[in-house]
Protein backbone atom coordinates (compact mmCIF):
# COMPACT_ATOMS: atom_id res chain seq x y z
CA UNK A 1 0.00 0.00 0.00
CA UNK A 2 1.20 3.54 -0.68
CA UNK A 3 1.48 5.76 2.41
CA UNK A 4 2.77 9.22 3.24
CA UNK A 5 6.52 9.48 3.86
CA UNK A 6 5.98 10.94 7.36
CA UNK A 7 3.69 8.11 8.56
CA UNK A 8 4.75 6.00 11.50
CA UNK A 9 3.79 2.33 11.93
CA UNK A 10 1.58 3.28 14.91
CA UNK A 11 -0.46 5.68 12.76
CA UNK A 12 -0.91 3.09 10.02
CA UNK A 13 -1.96 0.53 12.66
CA UNK A 14 -4.56 2.92 14.09
CA UNK A 15 -5.90 3.63 10.60
CA UNK A 16 -6.43 -0.09 9.89
CA UNK A 17 -7.55 -1.05 13.42
CA UNK A 18 -11.20 -1.00 12.36
CA UNK A 19 -10.57 -3.75 9.77
CA UNK A 20 -9.31 -6.35 12.25
CA UNK A 21 -6.44 -7.22 14.54
CA UNK A 22 -3.18 -5.90 13.09
CA UNK A 23 -0.29 -8.29 13.62
CA UNK A 24 2.53 -6.23 12.09
CA UNK A 25 3.13 -3.01 10.14
CA UNK A 26 6.27 -2.75 8.01
CA UNK A 27 7.26 0.52 6.32
CA UNK A 28 9.87 -0.04 3.62
CA UNK A 29 12.99 2.15 3.68
CA UNK A 30 15.89 2.67 1.29
CA UNK A 31 19.53 2.00 2.14
CA UNK A 32 19.80 5.40 3.86
CA UNK A 33 16.84 4.70 6.17
CA UNK A 34 14.44 7.08 4.42
CA UNK A 35 10.90 5.71 3.88
CA UNK A 36 9.99 4.69 0.33
CA UNK A 37 6.28 5.41 0.72
CA UNK A 38 5.23 1.75 0.82
CA UNK A 39 3.94 -0.22 3.77
CA UNK A 40 2.80 -3.76 4.52
CA UNK A 41 0.04 -4.40 7.04
CA UNK A 42 -0.28 -7.98 8.30
CA UNK A 43 -3.56 -9.03 9.88
CA UNK A 44 -4.27 -11.93 12.21
CA UNK A 45 -7.62 -12.78 10.58
CA UNK A 46 -8.00 -13.55 6.89
CA UNK A 47 -11.36 -11.71 6.77
CA UNK A 48 -9.60 -8.44 7.66
CA UNK A 49 -8.03 -8.30 4.21
CA UNK A 50 -11.39 -7.70 2.52
CA UNK A 51 -12.18 -4.98 5.08
CA UNK A 52 -8.81 -3.33 4.46
CA UNK A 53 -9.42 -3.29 0.70
CA UNK A 54 -12.48 -1.14 1.40
CA UNK A 55 -10.14 1.53 2.75
CA UNK A 56 -8.60 1.96 -0.72
CA UNK A 57 -8.39 5.66 -1.69
CA UNK A 58 -8.94 6.78 1.91
CA UNK A 59 -6.73 9.58 3.27
CA UNK A 60 -3.95 9.40 5.86
CA UNK A 61 -1.78 12.47 6.54
CA UNK A 62 -3.46 14.20 3.61
CA UNK A 63 -2.31 11.57 1.13
CA UNK A 64 -4.58 9.15 -0.65
CA UNK A 65 -3.83 5.51 0.18
CA UNK A 66 -3.69 2.78 -2.43
CA UNK A 67 -4.50 -0.52 -0.75
CA UNK A 68 -4.06 -3.86 -2.49
CA UNK A 69 -3.78 -7.46 -1.33
CA UNK A 70 -0.32 -8.98 -1.29
CA UNK A 71 0.56 -10.95 -4.38
CA UNK A 72 1.53 -14.54 -3.64
CA UNK A 73 3.97 -16.47 -5.76
CA UNK A 74 2.45 -19.38 -7.64
CA UNK A 75 4.82 -22.34 -8.12
CA UNK A 76 5.66 -23.11 -11.73
CA UNK A 77 4.81 -19.66 -13.09
CA UNK A 78 8.38 -18.71 -13.93
CA UNK A 79 9.20 -20.97 -16.84
CA UNK A 80 10.82 -18.44 -19.17
CA UNK A 81 14.43 -18.04 -18.09
CA UNK A 82 15.26 -15.00 -20.20
CA UNK A 83 18.68 -14.37 -21.67
CA UNK A 84 21.58 -16.56 -20.73
CA UNK A 85 24.72 -14.83 -19.50
CA UNK A 86 27.76 -14.85 -21.74
CA UNK A 87 30.78 -17.02 -21.00
CA UNK A 88 32.31 -14.43 -18.66
CA UNK A 89 29.13 -14.15 -16.55
CA UNK A 90 28.84 -10.39 -17.02
CA UNK A 91 28.55 -7.86 -19.84
CA UNK A 92 30.64 -5.00 -21.03
CA UNK A 93 33.64 -5.18 -18.72
CA UNK A 94 36.14 -6.89 -21.00
CA UNK A 95 36.56 -5.85 -24.63
CA UNK A 96 36.33 -8.49 -27.32
CA UNK A 97 39.78 -9.59 -28.47
CA UNK A 98 39.82 -11.77 -31.60
CA UNK A 99 42.07 -14.82 -31.51
CA UNK A 100 45.38 -14.25 -33.27
CA UNK A 101 47.05 -16.90 -35.48
CA UNK A 102 50.22 -16.70 -33.35
CA UNK A 103 50.61 -17.20 -29.59
CA UNK A 104 50.35 -14.05 -27.46
CA UNK A 105 53.52 -12.42 -26.21
CA UNK A 106 53.68 -12.01 -22.47
CA UNK A 107 55.51 -8.79 -21.80
CA UNK A 108 56.54 -7.08 -18.59
CA UNK A 109 53.90 -7.45 -15.90
CA UNK A 110 51.67 -9.74 -17.93
CA UNK A 111 50.87 -13.18 -16.63
CA UNK A 112 49.34 -15.94 -18.76
CA UNK A 113 45.86 -16.80 -17.55
CA UNK A 114 44.21 -20.19 -17.45
CA UNK A 115 47.36 -21.96 -18.50
CA UNK A 116 47.77 -25.63 -17.71
CA UNK A 117 51.04 -26.82 -16.20
CA UNK A 118 53.44 -28.46 -18.68
CA UNK A 119 53.65 -32.23 -18.61
CA UNK A 120 56.62 -34.26 -19.57
CA UNK A 121 56.05 -35.94 -22.93
CA UNK A 122 59.02 -37.96 -24.14
CA UNK A 123 57.70 -38.49 -27.72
Amino acid sequence: MLVDYACTPEEVQQHFQSCGTVNRVTILTDKFGHPKGFAYVEFVEVDAIQNALLLNESELHGRQLKVSAKRTNVPGMKQFRGRRPNSFGFRGRRPFIPSAPFPPSYGYGRVPRFRRPMRYRPY
